[in-house]
């Protein structure tokens, strides 16, 4: 019996654990998309591609010519345009899509968050006056907060941010998480830090930021994600497996179809 294909769009967690799952069947061939951004990723288990496909129609053209039977769509909650081009490859080739998409946090007693709708609104948030804000985006957006230069923020990446997209009074920290409550309360207490600017991620690897600004009390501008694009929705990892064997069992539609 030929073996089915599975393509997991990854760059997190769920993502290497899912293939971590998979791989163990031996009915399957696994295939893991990075988008390559990270030059030290995680090892991965069963097949590994690194780089763009070239927009939704170069995504179909690789699920057509490898013969993709089930795509996931396991990149992080904010990788809006990989998404959009992961739905409209399903809908031009008939691969199924699941998009496994960790829940949201949610404010809890004690939390002061302000929603922002994006990074320009986020910078904003900031108000007129300096602040010490500890910046908790990534790098691949850090430059949105050149326009309110008056602030002193301390960044944190896994990879370093371009030199020119720093605002001008910029300290940075290179880290990957998880990350302690504990730690994260002393990291913000030793910075002085007044202000946390963070995306709504979820999962608990970077949850800590978040519980720390609570025991500091410390204000939050949270960063909503993008909605999903409208295929199926998992939020973990069980729920992909389930949704995965589901796929799996039914017959394979001809393409296009």
């Amino acid at each position: 019996m030929a073996k089915q294909t599975l393509l997991i769009l990854g760059g997190t967690g769920e993502a290497r654990l899912l293939a971590e799952r998979l791989c163990a069947r031996s009915s399957l061939r696994v295939i893991t998309s990075l988008a390559g951004r990270t030059r030290t990723p995680e090892a991965l288990q069963g097949e590994v591609r690194v780089g763009g496909f070239g927009g939704a129609e170069g995504l179909a053209r690789y699920l057509e010519d490898e013969g993709i039977d089930l795509m996931v769509d396991a990149t992080h909650p904010f990788a809006a345009r990989m998404a959009r081009n992961a739905a409209e490859a399903a809908s031009l080739t008939g691969v199924p899509l699941i998009t496994l998409m960790r829940a949201a946090w949610q404010p809890v007693a004690g939390d002061n968050w302000q929603i922002a709708a994006g990074m320009a609104e986020a910078a904003t948030l900031l108000g007129p006056e300096p602040r010490r804000v500890f910046l908790a985006i990534g790098r691949q957006e850090v430059q949105m907060f050149r326009t309110a230069a008056q602030h002193h923020y301390l960044v944190r990446s896994v990879e370093p941010v371009e030199p020119s997209h720093l605002p001008a009074n910029a300290a940075c920290i290179l880290a990957r998480g998880p990350f302690s409550e504990d730690d994260e309360i002393a990291l913000l207490a030793d910075h002085r830090i007044e202000i946390v600017v963070a995306k709504n991620s979820g999962g608990a690897a970077t949850y800590g930021k978040i519980a720390a600004a609570r025991r500091l009390d410390l204000p939050v501008i949270m960063i909503d994600r993008p909605k999903p694009t409208g295929a199926a929705v998992v939020a973990d990892i069980e729920d992909a497996m389930g949704a995965i064997n589901t796929h799996l069992a039914a017959p394979v539609a001809e393409r296009g179809a």
